[in-house]
């Protein structure tokens, strides 16, 4: 039986088989600096994320015009925008990506599994400033080199977001040669979600790129306890699309630091 590291790996090649990542369009991403933002940034740095469905909830909310989710989101204060490329299991689309592109004009990052260069043009194509890399799908060897997917990215003016869950993957991620580091605080084994994955990974690490904590931000007080361990951004998806006023609540959680 595939465990969920490998479902999510398969998902993404019956994506790709299906021809989701044959792009025609080609728009230009923010050109924003968002490792300058989270720098100078005097309150919480959100990145949110605009995602339907996932593994572990389900649906999460009806599935609705992205732009107008999106363009709550920036009204409410976020600082760079997740968006969900992934049909199986998530509902996104690059679709949904391109459609908010056009109308914001902040970072974003293509939210899906990577496991080939595919995907990887697609996000060049679709206007997205980062895309994901998930340590462990290179550490359980699901997909090969890792250093070959980021080099590739930078070649064609992408960033990237590496995402880590335990210390060793941490410790990999920053020995790679990627933009930001991600600590996932949800186990992808188990779904379950822990805050203190984030404290456990960077007590008494060496920092050496921003770190966004990702998973089970919900309150001020998440964000503030996450700040306090050491994470210099936030991203925060499902706690925000559960909400009935979007905007405020991204502004409530950028107004917590």
């Amino acid at each position: 039986m595939e465990n969920i590291l490998e479902k999510l790996v398969n998902n993404s090649k019956k994506a790709i088989e299906d021809g989701i990542y044959d792009i025609n369009e080609s728009l230009p991403n923010s050109e924003t600096d968002l490792e300058n933002i989270i720098t100078k940034s005097e309150h919480a740095t959100l990145i949110t994320e605009i995602k339907f469905s996932s593994p572990a909830l389900g649906n999460i909310r009806k599935i609705t015009d992205p732009v107008e989710i999106a363009l709550k989101m920036v009204n409410g204060g976020a600082s760079a925008l997740s968006v969900l490329t992934q049909p199986y299991m998530f509902d996104g689309s690059p679709e949904f990506f391109m459609k908010v592109r056009k109308m914001v004009k902040v970072p974003m990052l293509m939210k899906d599994i990577t496991v080939d260069r595919i995907q990887i043009d697609a996000a060049k194509k679709i206007g997205a400033d980062y895309f994901l890399l998930i340590q462990s799908i290179f550490d359980n060897g699901l997909v090969n080199d890792i250093d070959d997917m980021i080099d590739y990215g930078h070649n064609l003016g992408l960033k990237v977001l590496i995402e880590a869950h335990t210390k060793q993957e941490f410790e990999n991620s920053c020995n790679t040669s990627a933009d930001i580091i991600g600590i996932n605080n949800r186990n992808l084994d188990t779904m379950e979600i822990d805050l203190n994955t984030t404290k456990e990974i960077l007590h008494n690490a060496k920092k050496t790129k921003l770190v966004i904590s990702e998973s089970g931000i919900s309150t001020s007080d998440d964000i503030r306890f996450l700040h306090k361990c050491g994470a210099d951004a936030y991203l925060v998806g499902s706690s925000i699309m559960k909400t009935d006023d979007i905007q405020k609540t991204v502004q409530n959680l950028v107004n917590a630091i």
